[in-house]
């Protein structure tokens, strides 16, 4: 990819792919550094593909009885505390209001980093009986988190996010709908955004503080590193009874109700540049694109060219594609090279002769395939096409994922084969943290999940050699 590269300012991946990585951040036009450290700006562009997520997510979630709702953005620290495990696990990362105007507060104000307290606080106060439950929220916000290091959409001090939120009646209700929740995420990378996922539960080292059963979707990145990519998370009923919630069942009983919590991120935009980007920039999936289709006429000058280049514009938006044009007085090669940066799904070309012809040519962003196309089938090629881009998209991923997942005997051979190729390395495991924490030390990689589609690889854990309980996928995580 190196030799056909567009955009010289762009470090390429295979030199220095942190570099990359920020270059096809800034260069894209995604995002821009403030004046706070660790805070970023998301510009139009990157903003836009979080709006079309969040358009598609919400739809889904509505399908499965969530309801938003807006929590405030400040946590008393006497309301924090109630959960001691819970409060533990963020301390290092909280922000702290401690003055009011030019007053000091009587108690110190929280920023949230996350919203299970005030859920919680907000659930004790309407949850009375069995016929209030179940209660399925979630809320688009940001959340603010001290972070130490900073990179983008990776790794933000404040970060957008959904988290969702719901009670229920049993212990299975509840499961039942964490592992819900998660196939919707699982579908949403691969169907959405083609990024192929490994869905498991994250061991107990790795779970969220407070939950009992934490499960996830590991997404593989083109260097081979691990993406965590969403988490859905089961409470259990340890919430409700911090916070004294309970409600009357059907035997007229006072009992506590069931707790889920689960949420993503901008961090997948990270994923999808991280997954499908080259060195010439962003490679968007259609679905999740601004754009979808840039119109470009070649030699615009010409009589008729500009005005039927902006016809076929209009007609793909009329179809309720996203399709936008491109009539500056840039050259031709600009405006490839600038296009292809931003990821666009597909360009449109139509000139004088493709104008005599009654056809125009349509070129990939994913592999730079032309395809002519008669105008008499133009809505209905681009759509055909867009799902081809999709599609070739989520096939390279699946390799990249397939070809470098490998099973490991020992732990020399897991951490010989991590240095050597990356990716992920799935042993057997004995269950024992000792054992999580020597593969940590000794080969550098952390659980990422147990996969819920076990496979028997060996009898015995590869670091302690005693009997295996589970197999476990490992590896180095952003």
């Amino acid at each position: 990819m190196a030799n056909d590269k567009k955009v010289e300012q762009i470090t390429d991946m295979e030199v220095d792919f942190a570099q990359w990585f920020t270059d096809v951040c800034r260069k894209a036009e995604l995002i821009d550094y403030s004046s706070i450290k660790g805070v970023f700006i998301y510009r139009p562009y990157g903003y836009a593909i979080w709006e079309n997520m969040q358009k598609i997510l919400d739809a889904e979630f509505k399908k499965c009885g969530v309801e938003n709702v807006y929590m405030p953005l400040l946590i008393p620290e006497s309301l924090l505390q109630r959960e001691k495990d819970h409060v533990e696990g963020f301390a290092p990362e909280c922000a702290w209001v401690t003055v009011g105007g030019s007053e000091p507060l009587e108690e110190r104000y929280c920023v949230r980093p996350t919203s299970e307290t005030l859920f919680c606080e907000h659930f004790h106060n309407i949850i009375h009986s069995h016929r209030d439950l179940p209660k399925c929220y979630n809320q688009w916000c940001s959340v603010l988190r001290w972070e130490k290091s900073s990179r983008p959409f990776l790794r933000h001090r404040e970060f957008l996010w959904q988290e969702g939120h719901t009670m229920h009646a049993t212990a299975e209700e509840a499961e039942a709908y964490t592992q819900r929740m998660l196939n919707v995420y699982a579908d949403f990378c691969e169907n959405v955004l083609a990024m192929p996922v490994t869905r498991g539960r994250k061991t107990d080292k790795e779970k969220f503080n407070g939950a009992e059963a934490t499960y996830a979707i590991e997404c593989m990145m083109h260097d081979r590193k691990a993406l965590q990519a969403g988490t859905s998370h089961y409470f259990g009923d340890g919430f409700a009874r911090a916070f004294d919630i309970t409600f009357t069942d059907k035997n007229n009983q006072r009992v506590n109700p069931f707790q889920t919590s689960w949420g993503v991120s901008t961090r997948l935009i990270g994923g999808i540049i991280m997954t499908h980007g080259d060195n010439n920039g962003l490679v968007l999936p259609p679905k999740v694109a601004p754009t979808q289709l840039i119109v470009v006429p070649v030699a615009a000058h010409k009589p008729g060219v500009a005005e039927k280049a902006q016809a076929l514009c209009d007609r793909l938006n009329a179809a309720g594609y996203r399709a936008k044009i491109d009539l500056s007085d840039n050259s031709m090669g600009w405006k490839c090279a600038e296009y292809e940066m931003k990821g666009v799904p597909l360009r449109v070309e139509i000139g004088p002769r493709d104008i005599e012809n009654n056809s125009c040519v349509m070129v990939r962003r994913d592999n730079r395939e032309k395809t002519a196309v008669s105008l008499d089938e133009l809505e209905q090629k681009a759509g055909e096409l867009l799902d081809a881009v999709h599609n070739g998209l989520f096939e390279k991923a699946k390799r990249n994922l397939e070809e470098h997942t490998y099973v490991a005997h020992t732990l020399d051979e897991a951490k010989e084969l991590q240095e050597k190729n990356g990716g992920f390395i799935k042993t057997m495991w004995c269950g024992e943290l000792d054992c999580e924490l020597a593969m940590k030390e000794k080969a550098g990689m952390s659980s990422r999940c147990i996969p819920f589609k076990q496979e028997h690889l060996d009898d015995v854990c590869p670091v302690c050699g005693k009997p295996a309980k589970c197999e476990v996928y490992w590896g180095v995580a952003y």
